[in-house]
Formats: structure tokens, sequence, C-alpha cells
């Protein structure tokens, strides 16, 4: 996991609409950048529904909300439409993102190691830097743990 303090690594992506969004469109901006594993899952449902009813409050902290997976646009574009987030997603099918960010890597479950997305949330400062960094991610209660 990247470490507070450090410069957030650069991005691009393409989000549920079929634009483009960068690092560089959040200059000056606060962002909670969340890493999740598949959209309309329990835990990643229950995380984004949590994000979703807490907008406002990061909205009037100043805060923009985005969330990464490697689902595809078409996929993350019936995932805001069912639960109705405020926010965009980035189709990160190739990995890049989630790589860059750490938050690609072995995952054990029942025993078995696979590689898959490590469901993280880093919090970027308007400068560019980490100022948070969140491995342990309570999907029911996010929000509290970010602000």
């Amino acid at each position: 996991m990247l470490q507070k303090g450090t410069k957030a690594p650069w991005f691009e992506g393409t989000i549920e609409t079929g634009e483009t969004v960068s690092l560089a469109d959040y200059k000056g901006k606060k962002l909670v950048l969340y890493f999740y594993p598949k959209d309309s899952t329990p835990g990643c449902t229950a995380e984004a529904c949590d994000l979703r009813d807490n907008y406002e409050r990061f909205l009037a902290l100043d805060y923009n909300v985005l969330g990464v997976s490697k689902d595809s646009a078409a996929s993350h574009q019936k995932f805001i439409e069912k639960y109705q987030l405020p926010f965009h997603l980035i189709a990160d099918t190739d990995l890049t993102i989630l790589k860059a960010y750490e938050a690609w890597g072995e995952k054990k479950n029942y025993g078995k190691v696979s590689m898959g997305t490590l469901r993280t949330t880093y919090v970027i400062d308007e400068q560019g830097i980490i100022i948070d960094a969140i491995g342990k991610v309570d999907t029911k209660n996010h929000t509290a743990q970010i602000i």
C-alpha cells in the first residue's frame, strides 16, 4: 500500500460515460480515490452505498469521490444507475491504475490464493499528496473511516 505523505501516482482512465478523467482533473481539489473488486457484489455495493449516502458530507468538506475497479464502463453504468451513485467510476480493465496504487495483488479466500483487487482507499489533497491510506475497509461504515 502506498504511504501517507507520498505523491499520488498519476492516472488516466475511462469513466462510465466513456469520458477520460485523470489525476490532473483533481488538481486543487481533495479526492477520495477508492478501489473495489466488483460491481454489484454485496461488499462493494455496501461500500458504494455508504459513500453515496454520505456524499453531501464529502462535498461539504470539498472532497470529490472517485471509484476504480477492473469492471467495464458498461458494468459501471449499470451499477451507478441501479444504486443511484452520484460519483464516477473508472473502468481500469488493463489494471494500470490498480497496480500503480498497489491495489492489485495476492488475495487469500478460504485458503485459496489468487490475484485480485485489494480493497483500498486513498485520500489525496489539493497538491496531489496522499494524506490517508486505508487498507482495512469497513464496507458498511467507510465514510466514518475517511472523515
